[in-house]
């Protein structure tokens, strides 16, 4: 039974995969057998992550871009293919967050969040469903997140962002089914990262986000790493179009 979760022999392409949840859900795969391709936007980390994929014997490239750019975004995937042979597995991780009241957002930042978090993932997913295709199938993940459901504050572009990852979540699985390429989105709840970092600096925000959620905690990266690999695997073989929501019982409150 534990097969059906084994990733050995695939290789994983994870967009923003050298931090926080893109590094959690990174090393899950490879731990799980999948050697790595890393696209990110900087080199932070690279080297204590290719010390500890190796250390667990397994394979991991990187390479760094800026995929809010479409001409990169476009590219990102071949270069997997280049490194490796194939792409069975992408996870569309790399995203970002600009926080302002709507009156006094930057025009910038709305095109800057949209073009990363959204239109990326348009990019990337068309070019590797393609070579999926060509090897009889493959797995496409995004990351969606609590503002997929709901508005939020001071995030109109990330809100409506992750509102469109969900959408092309469903319509890419609409297409690609018959492929046997499987896409579905992982949304993770209130996790610890760099991101929220100034939500849990804020006492009275903290406090409200902890009451709503039934688990009484924030969420660990590593609490993404089951579904991710799940997602990843022979065991899902049959999902489509999902939106994994990790979030500790906050949707269900």
């Amino acid at each position: 039974m534990l097969n059906m979760f084994n990733l050995e022999g695939k290789v994983a392409m994870v967009t923003g995969g050298n931090v926080g949840i893109g590094n959690a859900l990174a090393m899950g795969l490879a731990k799980a057998g999948a050697d790595l391709f890393i696209f990110t936007y900087n080199d932070d980390n690279m080297e204590n992550m290719k010390k500890e994929v190796e250390a667990i014997g397994g394979k991991v490239k990187f390479q760094t871009g800026d995929l809010s750019k479409e001409e990169v975004a476009m590219d990102a995937v071949k270069k997997c293919v280049e490194a490796y042979g194939k792409i069975d597995i992408l996870v569309n991780n790399a995203g970002t967050i600009k926080r302002s009241p709507i009156l006094e957002g930057s025009n910038d930042d709305w095109k800057n969040v949209i073009d990363l978090n959204l239109s990326s993932i348009y990019y990337l997913s068309k070019c590797a469903s393609g070579y999926m295709k060509e090897i009889g199938g493959g797995k496409i993940i995004n990351i969606a997140s609590m503002l997929s459901f709901q508005g939020g504050k001071f995030v109109p572009s990330y809100t409506a962002s992750k509102h469109g990852v969900a959408g092309l979540t469903k319509a890419f699985a609409n297409e690609l089914a018959c492929e046997n390429i499987q896409v579905n989105a992982i949304a993770p709840g209130y996790i610890e990262t760099a991101n929220t970092a100034p939500i849990r600096a804020d006492e009275k925000r903290n406090a409200e986000i902890l009451g709503r959620i039934p688990a009484g905690r924030w969420g660990q990266t590593e609490d993404l790493v089951g579904g991710a690999i799940f997602l990843s695997s022979k065991a899902s073989d049959y999902l489509n179009g999902h939106i994994l929501a990790i979030d500790g019982g906050w949707l269900v409150r």
